[in-house]
């Protein structure tokens, strides 16, 4: 079923729309959960979580793109059960690591102000990831909105963890240079 019939769907609140959307999506929401959690449950109730979050948000909201709406909605459970999960443990994650990979060349949120300064900072991000190459993108994305191994990426892509990691690195210091360009204090 196509997006739009599913939306209509949770717009006459007709509970076929999470039927449709487990069947669509739910490979896809459970692969961006359990790259963030590692746990089979954990993954399985952020899925869960994210189809009723879209049950309570569509309406009002109407999606451009489902896929997006709902990876979102995935990723923001998933990381927000991880970060609770760490500060019950106060043990560090595959989380942690990807993040510091990005503390070099991300700007602090320190504040209210900083945090306004956020849509700037989106435009700048948007603007790089456009004048990326393509496969770069693709790796850029993957390892740092879809949090998943080095290893994971270099093989979907046929290439060497060495070259992933170094594509990553450099792509990492041409991001901090683009901000640095625009002003944007790191």
């Amino acid at each position: 079923m196509d997006d739009e019939k599913i939306i209509v769907l949770f717009m006459e609140r007709s509970e076929q729309a999470i039927t449709e959307t487990s069947q669509k999506y739910g490979r896809y929401c459970h692969y961006i959960a359990y790259q963030i959690l590692h746990n089979e449950e954990d993954s399985e109730e952020c899925v869960n979580d994210t189809y009723l979050r879209a049950w309570h948000a569509i309406p009002p909201k109407h999606p451009n793109r489902l896929q997006t709406f709902l990876g979102k909605i995935t990723r923001h459970l998933s990381l927000n059960k991880l970060e609770k999960q760490s500060a019950q443990k106060r043990g560090g994650g595959q989380k942690e690591a990807i993040l510091h990979e990005l503390t070099q060349c991300l700007p602090a949120q320190e504040d209210t102000a900083c945090a306004v300064d956020g849509m700037v900072i989106r435009e700048v991000l948007n603007r790089f990831l456009e004048g990326l190459p393509d496969e770069t993108r693709k790796l850029f994305v993957r390892r740092y909105w879809y949090m998943s191994p080095i290893k994971e990426i270099a093989k979907d892509y046929s290439l060497s963890e060495s070259k992933v990691t170094v594509t990553l690195f450099r792509t990492r210091e041409k991001l901090k240079t683009a901000f640095e360009k625009e002003g944007i204090i790191l």
